[in-house]
């Protein structure tokens, strides 16, 4: 017979995944917990994991540094990996000083303010991170960089802006291609240096932070992808969108794949001191 430990492989592991969600207002009041279904699906399918939402909590912990600090940390040490998902919501601009939005940009201020530590606090924690889209450019300031606000308004970039048609895998479809870094994580993982991504963007990364590696850019020079090199865990930042029909991309299902991996190598540590007890 077999026993718990033995049934509880990396290979067998259904990790949990943290994905971020907005405070969305609706009239009524705020909503938290609102995530587009296409990332949950992504994290299930994809990853193999079981999700659990990661609400807007940071400003209804008062304010309070360590209060939201210990709060996250609780957090990240339940969760196997996150999935910083897309929005259609801004960085606010005076997390990585930039001029005030214009009138009519939409914000999250409390999903700021929850994911712009977690980020930091996760990378240190060893959590595997996979950003995308508005995740991307919150990884992108939560480690120092900047962001432009309007990237087809800046000369010579093209217009990232999905086509807003009523068909959804028509806004999701090829748009462009990306030249991948040599030598990468990025490169590695998909053994291409150039492929075609989709585009639904406005805002995008402008300085790139400190710490992060340049993995991609669009033949405009838009940054399209980065990771985290001195991350001790899966660190990938994406400006495209694979999770929408991941399992159906060959490109999405290997970067799904190694996101995978590391959310279960961590799911094994962590539980690793149960399942032996278990055991025993």
């Amino acid at each position: 017979m077999h026993g718990p430990a033995e049934d509880m492989s990396p290979a067998t592991l259904r990790p949990l995944v943290g994905i971020t969600a907005c405070l969305k207002e609706n009239g009524r009041g705020g909503w938290h917990h609102t995530v587009g279904e296409k990332y949950v699906r992504a994290a299930i399918q994809a990853v193999g994991g079981l999700p659990v939402l990661v609400p807007a909590i940071g400003p209804e912990l008062g304010g309070d540094v360590a209060a939201t600090t210990e709060a996250l940390d609780r957090l990240l040490e339940a969760m196997d990996g996150v999935l910083l998902t897309g929005s259609p919501s801004n960085v606010e601009p005076h997390h990585y000083g930039g001029p005030a939005s214009r009138n009519g940009t939409a914000h999250d201020p409390a999903r700021d303010a929850t994911t712009l530590p977690m980020i930091r606090h996760a990378i240190e924690r060893g959590v595997p991170l996979f950003a995308i889209c508005r995740g991307a450019q919150e990884m992108n300031v939560a480690l120092g960089g900047t962001l432009h606000q309007l990237v087809h308004e800046v000369e010579g970039r093209r217009d990232h802006r999905s086509l807003r048609t009523p068909d959804v895998d028509v806004n999701y479809g090829p748009a462009h291609a990306i030249d991948i870094a040599e030598g990468g994580l990025l490169h590695r993982l998909l053994g291409e240096r150039r492929v075609t991504v989709n585009s639904l963007h406005a805002q995008g990364v402008d300085r790139l932070a400190a710490r992060a590696r340049l993995e991609a850019v669009a033949e405009d020079g838009q940054v399209e992808a980065f990771s985290v090199p001195d991350a001790p865990a899966f660190a990938l930042a994406l400006q495209w969108h694979p999770e929408h029909r991941a399992l159906e991309n060959p490109v999405s299902r290997k970067l799904f794949d190694a996101f995978a991996a590391a959310c279960r190598a961590r799911a094994a540590a962590r539980l690793a001191p149960g399942l032996r007890a278990a055991a025993e």
